[in-house]
């Protein structure tokens, strides 16, 4: 059997690994919020119309800041027709979606959801079709406690202590043609430097998130980066990225090495970025935020069930309903595993997106919820990783893809908490014929035994989880031994794979 070789030290640390980094995103986009989070007729839903059931599985997962509205959403929305009464909201056409939204479900609501799930509030402001004003007011309705019109307004609506949101995105995909208000690096750096100002006179003590490339593809890549930053990084913590992946043409070999690309992706954004601090002589460290990151298929998506028309604007109309396979979740799994090598500078990530919509979660009106094929690697990994990530050594066997040239066919990372003396150990076997036995060196650890383990795979890579079979696909216990300070665990084809020690 083909192996593979690495060393586990708690010496060799990357990072500490911040809870932020198991985040995720709802937005306004077709049923993700209607008839996912929120189904006031269904069986399950609480007093206030949320799914219990939905809760129940989002707590599971283990998310921690969720972003919130959007997403493409939020360069056409206005944050004041999602407060106030419900019977005054207005219905809104959302560009983005060619949608109408209700406003049903608004900022009181959310954060309301927040709580039940135990999960933080990431904001996103306008700035497509708004600008720094509507930014400044709505944190102003959100973080003061009162004495001011705009929090006073928050307080007769139900809300007395602020909603106090620490950390806050300038806009969403600012680079890309598609967005409302789409500009160029140099004018929306130029607004969002001026937004992140006036936000910081307001309340210093936020962290604020710049728009950095919607994908390492488009055309303005790099040089977005740099000419933002030029003007926003004395004002901003974070700089986001954006990343999906779909296996094209039946290339499963490249598909299965997505993540070299995300590796590739944050270390590029990186320099980058450290570029301009060593040019304007700064002493401050710009992390990164990877606030999109899935497997898309957007081809598959590219002209199906096209909403169009000016008299067509449906609600929550099915969207982007991803039905993912094994295959899916191992590569899902193995983009944890590539935000995790870079706790360093990566230290906020949100998933995109938590229901219905491309999502782990996926729910039936008036029916059932169910987890998908990519539940698991993140439930798993946001429960299990702690403490610090560990940079580890591998020997491993290549393959040569069609997209990415030469790569391992198996990635890992391990984390060690040093208070709970645990240690967690993520690997992926990318080949799609071979399993491969992963032999690791423990000593460093002392005498540890394996407290839990999880392989996630299947005979069928196609396999799936849906309506009609909500439990075709689940982890089982990982073949995983240890003896004499080695560890040795065998990886099936197509696999991802969990172990916790301790």
């Amino acid at each position: 059997m083909t192996s593979a070789h690495l060393t586990i030290d708690p010496r060799s640390a990357i990072g500490a690994v911040r809870r932020r980094l198991f985040g995720g995103f709802v937005e306004h986009l077709g049923r993700h919020v209607y008839d996912g989070i929120y189904e006031p007729g269904h069986p399950e839903a609480d007093g206030e119309g949320f799914r219990r059931d939905v809760i129940e599985l989002v707590k599971e997962l283990g998310v921690s800041t969720i972003r919130y509205p959007g997403g493409n959403f939020v360069s056409g929305f206005r944050w004041e027709d999602s407060v106030g009464p419900r019977e005054d909201r207005p219905r809104r056409l959302d560009l983005a979606w060619h949608s109408t939204e209700t406003n049903e479900v608004g900022l009181h609501e959310f954060a309301s959801w927040l709580d039940k799930v135990g999960s933080n509030l990431m904001m996103a402001v306008n700035l497509g079709t708004r600008g720094t004003l509507e930014a400044i007011d709505l944190l102003e309705y959100a973080n003061v406690p009162g004495g001011s019109t705009l929090s006073d307004r928050r307080v007769a609506n139900g809300r007395t202590a602020p909603f106090d949101v620490r950390i806050w995105c300038l806009g969403n995909e600012m680079d890309g043609p598609w967005q409302l208000g789409h500009r160029s690096a140099d004018d929306y750096g130029k607004l969002a430097a001026q937004t992140a100002k006036g936000m910081r006179q307001l309340d210093p003590s936020i962290e604020l998130v710049v728009c950095g490339s919607s994908g390492a593809a488009m055309p303005t890549f790099g040089e977005w980066e740099r000419v933002v930053l030029t003007h926003t990084y004395d004002d901003v913590n974070y700089i986001s990225l954006h990343a999906y992946y779909q296996e094209r043409n039946g290339d499963l070999d490249s598909f299965l090495a997505s993540s070299t690309d995300m590796d590739r992706f944050i270390e590029s954004v990186v320099v980058t970025a450290d570029h301009v601090k060593a040019v304007r002589g700064s002493d401050k460290t710009i992390e990164l935020s990877f606030d999109e990151w899935n497997v898309w298929y957007m081809d598959r998506w590219q002209g199906v069930d096209k909403i169009e028309g000016i008299d067509n604007w449906p609600v929550a109309p099915r969207l982007l309903e991803d039905v993912y396979s094994v295959a899916d979740a191992v590569v899902f799994g193995s983009l944890l595993i590539s935000l995790l090598k870079h706790a360093d500078r990566v230290t906020s990530a949100s998933l995109a997106q938590l229901v219905n919509v491309i999502a782990p979660i996926m729910t039936e009106p008036g029916g059932p919820a169910w987890r998908q094929t990519t539940f698991f690697p993140f439930s798993i990994t946001s429960r299990l990783a702690r403490g610090e990530a560990l940079r580890i050594p591998i020997e491993s066997p290549t393959h040569s893809t069609a997209v990415y040239g030469e790569v391992p066919l198996v990635d890992a990372v391990a984390t060690n908490d040093p208070e709970s003396g645990r240690t967690a150990l993520f690997l992926v076997n990318r080949s799609v014929t071979e399993p491969i036995t992963v032999i690791a060196d423990i000593s460093a650890l002392g005498d540890v035994g394996v407290l839990e383990s999880h392989t996630l795979t299947d005979d069928d890579v196609n396999a799936k989880n849906t309506l009609e079979d909500r439990e075709r696909v689940a982890p089982r216990a990982a073949a995983v031994s240890i003896a004499d300070g080695v560890l040795r665990v065998e990886l099936p084809p197509v696999s991802w794979t969990a172990v916790s020690l301790g």
